[in-house]
């Protein structure tokens, strides 16, 4: 595409930014980097919540079939994500690189996030429709979405303290999402959706329309200014002697020699796939794990926004003093100390057995505690890509962005398929009516290792490892401060 037909696409009403001036301002935070992710990650955040107990309770799947699925496509996943992640890399346009791969997620998210509750068929052929309409939204759709989203923040300014903050708003809609599918759709679920198909999906129909128009706002209201920095210092042209972006071998190079691309990498993975069971299995111990004797049945839903609220309202006041503690203490010593907080409040859950008020308040402290690593991580990802462009004269978004999206995509099939697994194991009854019996003591067990004790040790292993071993912010304004007179030097 000629530099001219591009700047005539790209400059329409409809594709061109409504973002203009050079500091990041409230309107993008809120519209770009807040109310759009909400809507783009809500299917997800749903997904993680409920998706599991749809397959095993309203279509009954079978588990083995469900733990296959889930880790055979996880390979389709980190396949996608390394390609998008690349894709992204080499997209070079006024837009950006990433936003134009927002402004696709606009349909392509839209449509995937409704392709699992229309299932139009029965036996042999149903598993197949799901497995296909399972991979459409995690192997390609939402890879596309999730990869270009997590970019954004890296790309959108070098300013650390507004990249943290636009980190922040990233992170907070993630859990605004994710707070929507564990505290309103469970009582949805449990009080009117139930085993009714259609109902299901006449509710995802909505969040499919409302992940579209949440979409495209965040694409009109967001802007990549390192990208457009970049491309004015040629850095980003195409010459015989350096092609238009380093491949994908020559990019793992220059971040698998960094220790701190790696720490912050397997501090991540940790993170992420103790929460993505953590989320899978808090519908089962609702129902099966707490005491819901004295509301019904049917209350097991209500337990579950509880357990949510009691989990949002700290991170929500987290948000706060997050981002003033970090900068004045530094995200290393903030993430890590609060993460011990949250090893003790998992231990209070743990304690608590099936009484919902210790189960409560331990949730409470442990979300209290992961706040800093929630808000932070993209903003840790991106003093890492700083420091690697300083070091190697390379920026490596596209693959680092790309892992880290695979990881946070994988999480939960990965995880669901393990506690799939452990629900097998341990002797998960489908059929059990809520109310009319009890499951099992070692399925309760099961259940609640689950959901609190495996991301409690997480948290302690994650805490000890960035104390010890992650550094990167040491000299991070030397080194930016490097990179914007090289960059000028190349203009």
């Amino acid at each position: 595409m000629s530099q001219q037909k591009q700047s005539n696409f790209w400059n329409t009403p409809l594709t061109s930014s409504l973002v203009k001036g050079k500091d990041v301002k409230l309107p993008e935070m809120l519209l770009g980097y807040f109310i759009g992710p909400v809507g783009g990650l809500l299917s997800s955040g749903i997904f993680t919540s409920i998706l599991n107990t749809y397959f095993t309770d309203v279509l009954k799947l079978d588990l083995t079939f469900l733990t296959t699925l889930q880790l055979a496509s996880t390979i389709l996943i980190v396949i996608a994500n390394l390609v998008v992640g690349q894709l992204i890399e080499r997209t070079r346009v006024l837009a950006g690189k990433a936003r134009p791969w927002i402004l696709l997620s606009a349909l392509t998210l839209s449509v995937a996030s409704v392709l699992m509750f229309i299932v139009p068929f029965e036996g042999v052929m149903k598993m197949v429709w799901i497995a296909i309409a399972y991979n459409l939204y995690y192997s390609v759709a939402y890879p596309i979405y999730n990869t270009a989203n997590s970019t954004l923040v890296a790309v959108s300014t070098r300013n650390s303290d507004q990249r943290g903050q636009l980190a922040s708003f990233t992170n907070i809609a993630g859990l605004a999402a994710m707070g929507a599918g564990s505290m309103v759709f469970p009582i949805l679920v449990s009080f009117a959706l139930k085993e009714n198909q259609a109902l299901w999906f006449a509710a995802m129909l909505a969040v499919g329309i409302l992940t579209a128009l949440t979409v495209f706002l965040q694409y009109k209201f967001s802007r990549e200014r390192v990208t457009e920095e970049l491309l004015a210092g040629g850095a980003e042209e195409e010459t015989e002697d350096k092609p238009k972006a380093a491949s994908m071998g020559t990019q793992f190079k220059a971040v698998a020699s960094e220790k701190w691309w790696w720490v912050v990498m397997i501090f991540y993975m940790l993170f992420q796939f103790a929460g993505a069971i953590k989320n899978g299995s808090m519908s089962y111990f609702c129902r099966w794990v707490l005491d819901n004797s004295a509301m019904g049945a049917d209350a097991w839903g209500t337990y579950q926004s509880i357990l949510a609220i009691m989990g949002a309202i700290p991170m929500a006041v987290a948000m706060l003093f997050v981002n003033p503690l970090c900068q004045k203490f530094g995200k290393r010593i903030t993430v890590s100390a609060f993460l011990v907080l949250g090893v003790i409040g998992g231990v209070i859950a743990g304690m608590g057995g099936s009484n919902i008020v210790p189960v409560a308040v331990g949730v409470a402290l442990k979300c209290l505690g992961s706040s800093p690593a929630c808000y932070m991580i993209l903003a840790m990802l991106a003093d890492v890509i700083d420091h690697i462009e300083w070091k190697t004269g390379l920026r490596t978004d596209g693959l680092t962005m790309s892992i880290y999206s695979s990881l946070m995509v994988a999480a939960s099939p990965v995880m669901n398929a393990v506690f799939s697994a452990i629900l097998n194991i341990v002797g998960y009854d489908q059929n059990l009516v809520v109310g009319a019996g009890m499951q099992s003591t070692l399925a309760q067990t099961g259940i609640s290792v689950s959901y609190i004790w495996i991301e409690t040790i997480s948290y302690a292993v994650c805490a000890v490892l960035l104390f010890l071993f992650f550094h990167v912010e040491d000299n991070l304004k030397e080194e930016q401060a490097e990179i914007e007179k090289r960059n000028k030097a190349a203009e």
